[in-house]
């Protein structure tokens, strides 16, 4: 664990906005949950506050044992984009979550 992980606030996914489109790199377009109150990040400010170390987020699958961290991804065209730990191309775990409000 870096410095920067270990100053990071962390809150739970608990939902996804998506836009209508096959590729996956390209469907979220927010992430949000309930830290104290409902909260609703897009996809370009969660990926920042990531990789700035000033947020971590986590999910938790059903059947799964322990929560999964949530990272940033790069698609083959350089495109980031948000994904849990373990997701490949062919399944990504926060496009099975429910819709946010």
């Amino acid at each position: 664990m870096t410095v920067l992980q270990t100053k990071a606030k962390t809150a739970q996914v608990k939902c996804v906005n998506k836009r209508d489109r096959p590729n996956p790199y390209e469907r979220i377009t927010h992430i949000g949950g309930n830290v104290t109150g409902q909260w609703k990040l897009t996809q370009e400010d969660a990926i920042q506050k990531i990789e700035s170390g000033e947020w971590r987020f986590f999910t938790t699958l059903p059947g799964a044992a322990q929560p999964v961290w949530v990272e940033v991804g790069v698609s083959r065209f350089g495109n980031k984009y948000l994904r849990t730990e373990g997701d490949d191309d062919t399944r990504n775990n926060l496009l099975s979550l429910p819709e946010c409000p």
